[in-house]
């Protein structure tokens, strides 16, 4: 396969588009992660407020946008793909914290790790083809 047909299937792909929304969802959720820790929450909480009104907007953006899907019996799979998401994110960020690292900063480190692990996720058990 030559050059020009491997950027035109990778431009066309899924995971371009996932990465695409996903820097609107990501700057959606972090938004939201930082206004909470600017408010004083501890950052478990506001890991948790941002995942669930991330949740939200995320399976509209991705099931419409990246895969082509408005099906929302797809859901509740939805929100376990962002359970585990979220449970890896507060381990991370809490032994990034125990390593002297800020949470801001810890969040921050996380998103591309999580952002794949969402992929990976929601392609296999929520919008699988």
């Amino acid at each position: 396969m030559d050059t020009y047909s491997l950027m035109t299937n990778f431009l066309t792909s899924r995971l371009l588009r996932f990465l695409l929304v996903g820097v609107l969802n990501t700057v959606v959720g972090y938004s939201v992660y930082v206004l909470g820790l600017w408010a004083g929450l501890h950052f478990a909480t506001a890991i948790a407020v941002a995942t669930v009104l991330g949740t939200l907007f995320n399976f509209k953006s991705i099931g419409s946008l990246v895969f082509a899907d408005k099906d929302h019996t797809k859901l509740p799979r939805f929100v376990m793909v962002y359970v585990v998401v979220y449970l890896v994110n507060v381990t991370g960020v809490g032994g990034l914290v125990r390593l002297g690292i800020a949470d801001w900063l810890g969040g921050l480190i996380l998103l591309i790790p999580l952002a794949l692990l969402s992929y990976f996720l929601n392609s296999r058990y929520v919008f699988k083809p």
